[in-house]
């Protein structure tokens, strides 16, 4: 009996293992013990789960895309449906899942101001709101399921550049959590079925210089084993926070002295200890992913932190803009302590591999490929540098469009998303050239969603899935 019920346990454990692997194979978190693991998960993989990718890394390496594509004939569209609403989080794929979210009001129609202007007022609309979550089939662009995650009227105002959905879903291919800020955090399984939800009170999302700019809440959730991580930097309250991904229990909670910010956290590793990278203007930094405990911490920067934390090996990038400075810096992963905002670009403390102190970006987050990083500015400015020493090797214009979309990586190819709805292609490497010049059809904010053969635009009304 015992033997059976033994060989019982291990077939159902090798069965679950099988069903938490993809069925292309990917690295899973729990696999990731090292920078190491992690590095190799990130060139290996194959899945698109969570903001800008597999841990926000903004490229699938092996991609099998077309060279180009016509949303008016169809040429190499698979799927174009209609996403009714407004929303600007990024589409979530797992083996042929995807995920998206939308806020659906019958009152909200000012759509979307695009362009580059300095404008703060929020959107004068009180309207009531539905959140969606959609799960839709890759291969087809059949909506499998929708389901309503809260109905009411915005805790928090909207930007004219922003909706009430901003946040990218985060699924593991068993869970699917999303996160809307005032109105909770939500855990789905894969068939619809809600697991539990979390209620963290008002979160409000407005810039501290006038506090009545409120600009709705965007730092999406991150999945890493079997825990949740969020990050809720706002002007009545700020905090990082880890939960259990089964429960939703809070493991543990650690309160932040720092005004709002839009940054999505992230993974990177310490040798084999994992920490957890927040972007901030009082407290960038990071955290013990199992303890809680701060590791380092930087005041200064970009007074409305926006990019998310990128890891590339034993480095950590970060950029932030707005105000005096707007730095691009990569820290060593071994980073500890307190430590100082450099007094200019060649001198500063250990901790950093190299620093600019006006090289960053305001919105877009940084993609690092084949050693070579690639940072993409509002006004189309790209530069690309050398991702070890810093070293800047070519800066120029792809278009003096507004881009609020970040860059992502599909094989040789750099996609870059204008807002008044045309994509560009950049050639990767260190010789700068535009390849193709796409119209989407319609204006578009959003990091496109990539899966090995397939590549998702969100535009203001539909999803459009690319591919051979």
């Amino acid at each position: 009996m015992y033997r059976i019920t033994f060989l019982c346990l291990m077939a159902a454990s090798f069965t679950l293992s099988c069903q938490q692997r993809s069925s292309n194979n990917s690295l899973l978190a729990g696999d990731i013990q090292s920078e190491e693991d992690l590095f190799e998960a990130m060139e290996s993989n194959t899945q698109w789960p969570s903001y800008r990718g597999f841990y926000a890394s903004g490229y699938i390496k092996d991609a099998q895309l077309p060279d180009s594509f016509n949303i008016e004939t169809g040429h190499n569209v698979k799927w174009n449906i209609e996403i009714p609403g407004l929303g600007l989080s990024c589409p979530s794929i797992w083996d042929d899942m995807v995920f998206i979210t939308t806020a659906v009001s019958e009152d909200d129609k000012e759509g979307y101001l695009t362009g580059m202007y300095g404008d703060i007022e929020p959107v004068a609309d009180s309207s009531l709101h539905t959140w969606k979550l959609y799960r839709i089939e890759r291969k087809s662009g059949k909506i499998v399921w929708e389901r309503d995650l809260h109905e009411g009227i915005p805790k928090v105002k909207r930007h004219p550049k922003s909706s009430h959905a901003n946040t990218t879903a985060a699924t593991d291919g068993r869970h699917v959590v999303v996160f809307i800020g005032s109105e909770g955090l939500y855990c789905y399984n894969v068939d619809g079925e809600l697991l539990w939800k979390r209620d963290f009170g008002l979160i409000r999302s407005a810039w501290d210089k006038f506090e009545w700019a409120e600009w709705e809440f965007s730092s999406s959730p991150v999945i890493f084993r079997d825990k949740v991580i969020i990050q809720a930097d706002a002007l009545n309250q700020a905090f990082i926070a880890i939960l259990d991904l089964a429960t939703g229990e809070t493991l543990w909670r650690q309160e932040r002295d720092e005004i709002s910010t839009w940054s999505t956290p992230n993974i990177y590793f310490d040798g084999d200890q994992p920490r957890i990278a927040v972007n901030g203007y009082k407290h960038t930094g990071a955290y013990d992913l199992e303890t809680g405990e701060e590791i380092w911490k930087l005041n200064g920067g970009g007074d409305i932190p926006i990019p998310t934390p990128i890891t590339w090996k034993d480095l950590v990038f970060f950029n932030s803009a707005h105000g005096r400075h707007a730095p691009l810096m990569a820290i060593r992963n071994d980073a500890r302590g307190e430590i100082q905002y450099p007094d200019n670009d060649s001198v500063f403390d250990k901790a950093f591999a190299w620093f600019y102190d006006r090289e960053a970006s305001y919105i877009n987050s940084v993609v690092v490929y084949d050693s070579l990083l690639y940072r993409f500015r509002w006004n189309g400015n790209l530069t690309c540098f050398n991702a070890r020493t810093g070293e800047r090797i070519y800066s120029e214009s792809v278009h003096p469009y507004s881009f609020v979309a970040s860059p992502v990586i599909a094989g040789d190819r750099l996609y870059l998303v204008a807002e008044e709805g045309t994509l560009y292609t950049v050639q990767v490497g260190k010789e700068f050239r535009v390849l193709k010049r796409i119209p989407l059809g319609e204006v578009s904010l959003v990091t496109p969603g990539i899966s090995k053969d397939m590549i998702i635009f969100r535009t203001a009304g539909r999803l459009i899935a690319v591919g051979k």
